[in-house]
């Protein structure tokens, strides 16, 4: 043996602490070993530190290494790492998976976690963990936790981030990953064999999913009622008058375009409800999907309703910046009665409908939604959801008041856009009514506890009483 090698093998003997030697070493059963010593790897050894497991790094370099681990964990090299522990998380880029295969040996019969993930989807031909088991096919190479960040194992589960996805072919591998996950908090979803590895590593690459239709519609209404009140009252004064009016278009045009798209997207945020209720009515089940686009509709409404709080939180800050008491206070008719109540009515449905919005966006973080009972959270979002949809449209009714009928509110035969954003709020309340009247709340009430219509004709044992 050459004094390189005497001195390579003396520094896989390598602890944290000069403390570490007096302390009696935990069970293979209760020890883990983790290869990278990089931010997620030491944020995963705190976390195995903290829930009481062993925890042994790997290293190149123990002696450099030592320094920047967490207290109470060993640092080897990893053929020592790897005989020190049955399960071992590689917690380094596939990139540098081939230091594994001279370990092959070390590494026969161990479980393999799979923590790396890609730059982007598609990046290789094979998915990471895979290719990991072709480097040591005598181990049993397990996906998971790569949809963990590093703070989130150093702070432990939230509610955003509680669960883990794994995959892989052994199924005494996957239970002693799920027992580990299990122990440090996390819920461990098991996804099948090893196949499943691309759709695992693709999942932390995906940039918002659940928000890019919400983000679409928003968009789309932004700029198709942003150019139509343009035409309305930039374009037409211009036209009509002469009169260059286009400073108007960064506050005063800004501030009537976003409490329209606000209204809208609520709205939009309650319909998709008030549909799956007909259809659930029509049908006189609840034992059959809905279709997909409506599906897909219901599964996005936070997004739809947070996007719309958005919008409304713009709409309250224009208005502070547009000097509205001052042009009040430079006016020279007299005081009317009527105008008043009909101003302070505007205001104060407003200021009501507003902080109801308020409410409902944060009853709908996870902190906020674990501390709520299912009656409690149905309550909110909904009773006190539709009642915020009530008071902003009526809110909107009150700011065209007797507008409705001036023709000179049409400009070019258009209406204005607080008149169009009525029509769809106006249409679901509308809807919402029927669904509370008694007849037909009580059948829905009945089809959602499980009754399905014309079950007792198919079957009329069943409505047969018990005769004891």
């Amino acid at each position: 043996m050459t004094g390189q090698e005497r001195s390579e093998e003396k520094s896989e003997c390598v602890s944290l602490s000069p403390m570490m030697e007096a302390v009696p070493a935990p069970p293979e059963s209760e020890r883990v070993c983790v290869f990278g010593t990089g931010d997620l790897g030491r944020s995963l050894g705190l976390r195995l530190l903290q829930a009481g497991y062993g925890v042994v790094f790997g290293s190149r370099r123990p002696h450099s290494r030592s320094s920047l681990l967490p207290h109470g964990a060993q640092v080897l090299g990893h053929a020592a790492a790897a005989q020190s522990a049955h399960l071992i998380f590689i917690a380094v880029q596939r990139e540098h998976y081939d230091f594994l295969v001279p370990l092959a040996n070390q590494l026969k019969g161990k479980v393999l976690v799979d923590l790396s993930n890609n730059l982007r989807k598609n990046q290789y031909p094979e998915a990471n963990a895979e290719y990991l088991q072709s480097l040591v096919p005598g181990a049993e190479v397990v996906k998971g936790f790569n949809t963990l960040s590093a703070w989130s194992l150093q702070n432990g589960p939230s509610d955003a981030n509680r669960q883990v996805y794994i995959c892989g072919e052994s199924v005494e591998a996957k239970q002693a990953v799920i027992a580990v996950a299990t122990k440090l908090g996390f819920s461990a979803l098991d996804q099948g064999f090893l196949s499943v590895a691309r759709e695992l590593e693709d999942f932390p690459l995906q940039l918002f999913p659940q928000w890019r239709l919400p983000l679409r519609i928003s968009i789309g209404l932004s700029a198709a009622f942003f150019f139509y009140l343009l035409i309305r009252y930039v374009i037409y004064a211009y036209v009509t008058q002469g009169e260059d009016i286009s400073f108007r278009i960064m506050v005063s045009l800004a501030n009537q375009v976003c409490p329209i798209v606000s209204l809208i997207m609520l709205s939009l945020c309650y319909l998709p409800g008030v549909l799956a209720s007909f259809l659930q009515l029509y049908r006189g089940t609840k034992y059959r999907r809905f279709p997909n686009w409506l599906d897909r509709w219901m599964l996005c409404r936070k997004q739809l309703g947070l996007l719309s709080l958005g919008f409304a939180f713009l709409h309250v800050l224009y208005t502070l910046i547009i000097p509205i008491r001052s042009i009040r206070e430079n006016r020279t008719t007299m005081f009317d009665t009527t105008t008043a109540w009909h101003d302070d009515s505007y205001l104060s449905l407003g200021i009501l409908g507003f902080g109801l919005y308020v409410l409902l966006g944060i009853t709908s973080l996870p902190s906020v939604i674990n501390a709520l009972s299912w009656r409690e959270f149905s309550f909110v979002q909904s009773k006190l959801g539709h009642l915020t949809l009530l008071l902003c449209t009526a809110h909107t009714y009150l700011y065209g008041w007797n507008r409705f009928l001036s023709s000179s509110t049409y400009k070019w035969y258009t209406p204005p856009g607080y008149m169009l954003c009525l029509v769809l709020p106006s249409v679901v309340l509308l809807l919402k009514l029927l669904l509370i009247t008694p007849c037909v709340d009580r059948t829905i009430t009945r089809i959602r506890q499980g009754w399905e219509r014309g079950a007792d004709q198919r079957n009329p044992k069943d409505s047969q009483p018990l005769i004891p």
